[in-house]
């Protein structure tokens, strides 16, 4: 039985298909099927004699039956554009779970061909196993991995300027980090979108089609093209003193590229890029974000979300990226000072002393907590087998971590060896910057001060002098203590600053009566001048984690930390570890009283308390004098009254949130006749007044330290990152 009836009307259409069988394109296939139909053969004969499927010889033998030689023409495939944007193939394969980042299903997303998001992905260099990701610019990119560290725009051009370093030692180049923050990124192309559509309203913003017919035609220059830009100049000279040592790569993205670009960017050592055919400028920016998010931990949502804020307000928009992190293998700028052989630079974290697993600091936990303690007490504790804490216990004392003592006699067996941490087997620095003062402390494993240095804040108003005194400071504390401490048992360095902090670059951000050090970017600052681990951390938070690591097993549960300083904020200790939250900022302990009291600003916003900020509420107002030093007040003024109050109603929530049966309250406020009213409005508040108070009796108690609290637990960030056991490891 013959398949559908194909044969061609009339003679005239015999002539057409011979011709269009014999000519080139598309249609000569299409017109064999009809006229190898027409001499009365099967479709699997027919396909077999093209080359073809029997599904393609069927389908265009019913279109011609259907439609006749006008059946024969190509149809346009509906939602697949002949032309993707590779920055949106880019942005969404990052943004995807593992399980749909495929190129189908990128494909399916973008309304695009996979062989499409597949090309795309190859120019990106994305997924290939000995490059990393690098976006396909005139003239090429070398080999190394994309941060964004500039972006200048105004009413002629829009330039991005990128970064170029090698990868970090022992990362793949394929690996990523994290996925990039959505929420920040979908900011900045919605910034960005709008600072072009207002400079250019009748332009659209994403020209994907690179074909010479469908682009739009350039605007004419708002100036000459051989003049040169003056803004430009000063944006790559300021690019240039961020990033002293960076290889820079200028992307004009919009705009003429006026005869004066090129020698701009020679004398600012910036080589000149033209953009990726097949990218529009809002998806090119995106895209770039969205690499350098997910290979740097510093490419936080708070870097995005600072460039949103730029590109959102009043042109031109000048946004410059804080100094990068030390690059793999670089060593820092300036002088060899006391600090500089301690580590390798850009090191990931305070571990130094290597320990080999879970377990031993599982062993060390156990043996900090108890202060001495015998091996079948650490097996029966921590519930490992008595070989494993032999040989556990055996190799820290042949590291030098712990220390065995004398033998006590037993009725029954051999003797019992008691062990405990080896006080000098580790130690650290801790520096406390405050408004008025720096605090240094050199801490060994046991929490014992061991050298201190106390100086009165520099009142030169640039962040550089603050970061020298800094920097001065610690390496005049480290400078006493001997090379054997330098050398053999030195973990790092932790830096605290009064909050809002972003931890992760380490830039101090609003800073409480200390604005010379808004928005900048210290971690990266105290790199340039040290070559040990460094860690920047909340006050409070930190005050928390010196609290847990002093006093041992009195600290061991979980408790909340008021730190009164310079505000008053919360530390706390969940689960036997830090808790920090989503940005290592939790615990801001002043708008949760605010809210607690009802006292809210007419925006809506909670009130910032002037209860809690003892360094100001309580000594200056104070009978109407000013003390000299914390804690040198009336006996019981009753601004100091009222301020503990207004706490221990925000402690009261705490409580009420978390169900926790201690409160730790510290801090350099927290001293003198203050002190006890602080806890007995606490203590009051906490036990009369919570929903669940005939289950719990809340405790009060002083810390451990005083005026060092803050000093002495950023020097124990570094030994709760490095000996503490736990499942997750934090940034």
């Amino acid at each position: 039985m013959p398949d559908a009836p194909s044969r061609p009307s009339a003679e005239g259409e015999f002539d057409v298909l011979r011709r269009w069988a014999a000519g080139p394109g598309p249609r000569a296939l299409r017109a064999s099927i009809v006229l190898q139909a027409a001499l009365g053969r099967h479709n699997s004969e027919i396909a077999r004699r093209l080359g073809v499927s029997r599904q393609t010889v069927a389908t265009w033998r019913q279109r011609y039956a259907a439609e006749g030689p006008a059946g024969l023409a190509g149809r346009p495939q509906s939602g697949r554009p002949g032309v993707v944007d590779e920055g949106d193939v880019v942005t969404e394969t990052l943004l995807a779970p593992p399980d749909r980042s495929s190129s189908r299903s990128v494909g399916r997303r973008l309304g695009c061909s996979h062989t499409a998001v597949a090309a795309a992905r190859r120019r990106w260099n994305l997924g290939q196993e000995d490059r990393a990701p690098l976006p396909p610019l005139s003239p090429a990119l070398a080999d190394g991995e994309v941060w964004v560290v500039g972006v200048h725009h105004d009413a002629d051009r829009t330039l991005v300027l990128l970064a170029l370093r090698q990868s970090e030692p022992g990362r793949s180049a394929a690996g990523t980090v994290a996925r990039p923050p959505t929420d920040a990124l979908a900011a900045v192309a919605a910034a960005f979108t709008h600072a072009l559509d207002s400079h250019d309203p009748a332009a659209p913003a994403e020209p994907v089609d690179p074909a010479p017919a469908a682009r739009p035609a350039p605007r004419p220059p708002r100036r000459p093209a051989a003049e040169p830009d003056q803004a430009v100049s000063v944006f790559l000279a300021a690019a240039r003193r961020s990033h002293p040592r960076a290889a820079l790569h200028l992307v004009v993205l919009r705009g003429p590229a006026a005869a004066g670009l090129d020698e701009l960017c020679r004398r600012a050592r910036v080589t000149l890029h033209q953009p990726p055919e097949r990218t529009g400028p809002v998806s090119f920016l995106r895209a770039v974000l969205a690499l350098d998010a997910s290979r740097h931990p510093s490419s936080s949502a708070r870097v995005l979300l600072d460039l949103a804020a730029d590109l959102d307000g009043p042109a031109p928009v000048r946004w410059i990226r804080e100094p990068l992190p030390a690059a793999p293998g670089e060593s820092p700028p300036g002088g060899a000072g006391p600090l500089r052989a301690a580590a390798p630079a850009g090191s990931g974290g305070a571990n130094q002393i290597d320990l080999g697993s879970f377990n031993e600091c599982v062993v060390i936990e156990t043996v900090r907590l108890a202060g001495s303690i015998t091996r079948g007490e650490i097996a029966d504790r921590t519930r490992l087998t008595q070989q494993s804490v032999s040989r556990i216990a055996r190799s820290l004392l042949d590291r030098g971590l712990l220390v065995e003592e004398r033998r006590q006699h037993s009725t029954v067996g051999k003797p019992r060896g008691l062990v405990r941490l080896r006080d000098d087997a580790a130690h650290a620095l801790g520096i406390h910057i405050d408004p008025e003062v720096l605090t240094a402390v050199l801490v060994d494993l046991s929490g014992r001060i061991v050298a201190r240095r106390v100086e009165k804040i520099t009142p030169e108003p640039r962040p550089g002098a603050v970061v020298a005194q800094i920097a001065a400071l610690g390496e005049a504390v480290l400078a006493n203590t001997g090379q054997a401490v330098r050398e053999n048992s030195f973990l790092g360095l932790g830096v605290v600053v009064p909050g809002p902090v972003d931890t992760v670059s380490g830039t101090v951000l609003d800073p409480p009566l200390m604005g010379v050090l808004k928005d900048v970017p210290l971690l990266s600052l105290l790199e340039q001048r040290f070559s040990c681990p460094i860690l920047v951390e909340k006050d409070s938070t930190a005050a928390a984690v010196g609290e847990r690591w002093i006093g041992r097993e009195s600290r061991a549960r979980d408790f909340v930390y008021l730190y009164l300083g310079t505000g008053v904020g919360a530390g706390l200790i969940l689960n036997g570890d830090i808790y920090r939250g989503l940005t290592a900022n939790a615990g801001e302990f002043g708008q949760l009283c605010a809210v607690t009291l009802g006292r809210i600003e007419p925006s809506g916003r909670p009130e910032v308390l002037p209860e809690c900020n003892p360094a100001r509420h309580v000594l200056t107002r104070a009978d109407g004098h000013r003390a000299g030093a914390a804690g040198q007040v009336p006996k019981d003024p009753p601004t100091v009254r009222e301020a503990a109050q207004a706490i221990g109603r925000g402690a009261l929530a705490l409580i009420d949130l978390l169900d926790v049966g201690l409160v730790v309250v510290g801090g350099p406020f927290c001293t003198g006749p203050a002190a006890d009213i602080y806890l007995t409005e606490i203590e009051r508040a906490v036990n009369d007044f919570p929903t669940a108070r005939r289950l719990r009796r809340v405790h009060v108690e002083r810390s451990v330290s005083i005026h060092e609290a803050a000093a002495v637990g950023a020097a124990s960030t570094l030994f709760h990152a490095a000996f503490t056991p736990r499942l997750r490891r934090h940034p």
